[in-house]
């Protein structure tokens, strides 16, 4: 077939052929002719509803990962090591290091649009002998890492809202159990959103995606009126060192890592790619998109922040407990104008819980799909009618509450748990790139795709490495020396019992379940 043909046929209606799809899929959610044509290559039947185009799609990435929001919430963390310049250092270098890193994952989700995402990209690019194990681990790795990522937004947003109440009624008094319960309530109404209002999800998003760019204004036009404005060379230049590190150069650079990372887990719109229509032409474009127009939103709402955030010391011990609070009062100087503001910033954050507990569980449910996830075959399942994999958001569901529970005994514990989002997730990135960059090198020529870097593929896929791996690095690291266990950055502990948890049930049963996708995909090489 030749490439106008081809794509004639990838923009050719699917016809009611019913064999190529579940038990009731409605038409009007079957896609285009090239999206069966990508599961049949991929081996996959089509039992999920392509609701999705491009501008809902959009929508969905952006609210899914907030970036300008948890430039609020977390940024004060990182001013410890290295100040206000670690923190700007790090938003300018973010743009750079993500848009390499999501170029390369954008042309490998043309080529498998599949919601398996990074897993199954390594099972059909690493070398032949290690394409099982290393497929399996990094399953497993992305699937836990977004479970952690849905238990830290939601605590988050429980922890907002709290904070407001705080502020409201300075008598009250925030307790573990009330952000527990407050968390579990949050992921609970999301649940209910996915299964009984899943089909209004795309216009939730798109709506959603309105708020999130006009709270930028709602933030930073503030800021900008009424703060005090910070000196330039204090806040760009004047590096410190308050986390007890032998140079303000280490220190400098663990606090600038997290801020250059905020736009890791934009992989969120390729575990929906079976939900998207055509999408191994929408989700690379919706993906680079994204990460474009959201950096652009994290640049002005970070720096704004930093330049206006006025005294340190009393920001960080607010009664409040979330420092955005009290700087949001602290401009503003009264409880309306704080509680309005904020406000904006619930709403985003609740929408993207709803939309992490989307990505969770497609990941989780494609991840049983091939057989990779304990109890498989009764997580796999699609109900009837359904069209959503049903019992892999309930279990999405039962593990966020599960983990914050861990808090009403230990905050410290609950900590380490939600570490480990980030860096699983960027080490899965790390771990497709790799593995891209020796198909290029020594392996087969790579498959045809829609979406393609053409020569500067190995150039980007390179720069894209050598970036991500020093951030994995210093990622582990704690903000602060010398190191305790209430200080500790869990992350390489966890990162490691998942491993370790996940090398365990492979021996025992997995390696008799998980043959890897690759074995399913049939690629015309003619």
């Amino acid at each position: 077939m030749s490439k106008i043909e081809l794509a004639e046929v990838r923009t050719t209606p699917v016809v009611d052929d019913d064999k190529a799809y579940g038990r009731d899929v409605p038409i009007k959610y079957r896609g285009t002719e090239t999206d069966r044509l990508d599961m049949s290559m991929l081996g996959k039947t089509q039992v999920l509803r392509r609701q999705f185009k491009f501008w809902t799609m959009l929508g969905f990435a952006s609210t899914v990962m907030v970036a300008w929001e948890f430039c609020l919430l977390v940024s004060p963390f990182s001013l410890e090591d290295g100040g206000t310049p670690a923190v700007f250092w790090g938003l300018i270098i973010c743009p750079f290091i993500m848009m390499p890193m999501y170029a390369s994952l954008a042309e490998v989700s043309s080529m498998s649009p599949t919601a398996g995402g990074q897993y199954h990209w390594v099972s059909e690019l690493a070398p032949p002998r290690f394409q099982k194990v290393l497929s399996y681990a990094v399953g497993w790795l992305i699937a836990m890492g977004w479970q952690t990522f849905l238990c830290g937004t939601s605590f988050e947003s429980a922890s907002l809202i709290l904070g407001l109440a705080t502020l409201n009624f300075p008598e009250y008094q925030i307790q573990s159990w009330h952000q527990t319960l407050l968390t579990i309530a949050i992921v609970a109404s999301c649940t209910f959103f996915n299964i009984f209002l899943a089909v209004r999800l795309p216009l939730v998003e798109a709506l959603i995606l309105v708020l999130h760019v006009a709270g930028v204004f709602a933030v930073i036009i503030p800021l900008w009126v009424m703060a005090p404005r910070g000196n330039a060379y204090d806040t760009i230049l004047n590096f410190t060192n308050s986390g007890g590190w032998w140079s303000t150069g280490l220190a400098s650079t663990i606090g600038a890592v997290p801020t250059a990372g905020l736009l890791i887990g934009y992989d969120c719109s390729v575990h929906l790619s079976e939900e998207t229509e055509d999408a191994s032409w929408t989700i690379p474009q919706v993906m680079l998109a994204a990460v474009a127009s959201n950096a652009v939103m994290l640049l002005a709402v970070g720096i704004t922040y930093i330049f206006c955030i006025g005294d340190l010391t009393s920001v960080l011990s607010t009664s409040t407990g979330q420092p955005v609070i009290q700087v949001l009062f602290n401009t503003t100087q009264n409880n309306a104008g704080t509680t309005i503001i904020t406000l904006v910033i619930v709403i985003i954050l609740l929408s993207a819980c709803v939309g992490q507990v989307t990505t969770a569980s497609r990941q989780l449910w494609s991840f049983a799909r091939d057989g990779g996830a304990p109890f498989s075959r009764w997580l796999e399942v699609v109900p009837a009618r359904w069209n959503i994999p049903l019992r892999a958001i309930i279990v999405s569901t039962m593990i966020t509450t599960l983990l914050s529970m861990v808090n009403l005994g230990s905050n410290t514990a609950f900590n380490a748990f939600n570490s480990l989002a980030t860096i699983s997730i960027l080490f899965s990135y790390t771990i497709t790139i790799g593995c891209l960059i020796w198909r290029r090198l020594f392996g087969d020529p790579l498959p045809p795709r829609r979406w393609s870097l053409g020569k500067w593929g190995l150039p980007l896929n390179i720069i894209s490495l050598c970036c991500t791996t020093p951030m994995l690095f210093f990622y582990v690291w704690p903000l602060t020396y010398p190191v305790t266990p209430q200080n500790m950055n869990w992350s390489s502990t966890m990162f490691a019992a998942v491993l370790f948890i996940a090398a365990v049930y492979y021996l025992i049963k997995g390696r008799h379940e998980y043959d890897g996708p690759v074995l399913l995909v049939k690629r015309n090489t003619e």
